[in-house]
């Protein structure tokens, strides 16, 4: 079994975007996951880690400085150490309207805390102020490139003319990200984290994202079922072992809109016995080679989940990693495999 590892996602975007208000949303509809945050306010009083504190397990508030500029790599793996000792699911670092993603993503990549792995860089974007903040701030565009979920937040106003050309815009500044539209930050948890991350998610097991959203309170129901009909989640199931360098090729050139992939994967390589968890969150891949149970089947079993995927592409693109009869791959396909591997 995997050693556990908890994913650090950043919250981005700029002043007024909506960030405090997706993460107090992501509080309260935690369906049981225990989560560290890590809040940012640029002023002297950190007005943000009042609108969390008493919803979260743990917490950490940095005030008086941009958390990109005010610490380096050793100080961010200072909290996140302390956090990561809190048997928590996932962390959150809420950063400050005015902070640099880009550093932002270094700090949490030049972490050397094996119990940490990057989740991704989800960016909040004002739908109504949009075009007024890039005029001001240029660099917002920039920093759109780089995220791996993009949320266009307060949106439920703006109308379908106008939703079009802002998600144009934003296609147009980062062309593989899935792009939520939402209102009051909602947007549903398992775009982002779930629970017992050690799992491997068998049949029965994972719940579908339909059900997730049967379990929110009843009074949010009308609204999820709104904000979220886009989303899907697809499993793929092959009890033929996959090709390593074709599934590689899928996993650095996937199709638009998925943002998490998670699932194990059966290479029969010559020399090539152990089990591999892949983990993807945007374009970040991760295999962790661990040991086959005794007894269990090997196969491969993978969910995506994403917004916009076309389902029968997904499926088919992976049929086509799937190896065929007579053939054989050799050690060097493995190669691919083993940039992306960490040993359990």
């Amino acid at each position: 079994m995997a050693k556990k590892r908890i994913p650090v996602v950043l919250v981005g975007g700029f002043l007024g975007a909506g960030k405090t208000t997706l993460l107090n949303h992501l509080l309260r509809n935690n369906r049981g996951v225990r989560i560290g945050v890590i809040v940012n306010d640029f002023g002297a009083v950190n007005i943000d880690s009042m609108m969390v504190a008493g919803q979260v397990d743990s917490m950490m508030a940095l005030s008086n400085g941009c958390l990109c500029c005010a610490v380096d790599v050793s100080d961010m793996d200072e909290m996140i150490d302390r956090l990561a000792g809190s048997d928590l699911d996932v962390i959150v670092v809420e950063a400050s309207g005015l902070a640099e993603p880009r550093n932002m993503i270094r700090l949490i990549l030049g972490s050397k805390n094996p119990s940490v792995v990057y989740g991704g860089l989800v960016m909040l974007v004002d739908g109504t102020q949009f075009e007024d903040t890039v005029e001001r701030h240029p660099e917002v565009v920039q920093h759109l490139g780089l995220a791996d979920l993009i949320v266009p937040n307060k949106t439920a106003g703006i109308d379908e003319e106008r939703r079009a050309r802002l998600e144009q815009v934003l296609r147009e500044h980062n062309g593989r990200a899935p792009i939520v539209f939402t209102d009051h930050g909602r947007i549903d948890p398992a775009l982002l984290f779930e629970p017992e991350e050690d799992r491997a998610p068998t049949a029965g097991e994972q719940m579908s994202l339909d059900q997730l959203m049967l379990d929110q309170d009843h009074d949010d129901c009308d609204d999820h079922e709104h904000l979220h009909t886009s989303y899907r989640a697809v499993d793929f199931e092959s009890a033929s072992p996959v090709h390593p360098r074709r599934l590689v090729a899928f996993l650095e050139d996937r199709p638009v809109g998925l943002y998490r992939i998670k699932g194990y994967v059966h290479f029969d390589v010559p020399g090539q016995t152990r089990k591999f968890e892949v983990q993807t969150v945007g374009p970040h891949i991760r295999f962790v080679s661990t040991r086959w149970e005794q007894g269990q089947e090997r196969s491969t079993q993978l969910v995506l989940i994403g917004v916009d995927v076309d389902e029968q592409d997904v499926l088919g693109r992976l049929g086509d990693c799937v190896v065929v009869d007579g053939e054989e791959p050799g050690p060097d396909t493995m190669l691919g495999v083993h940039r992306y591997t960490v040993t359990a």
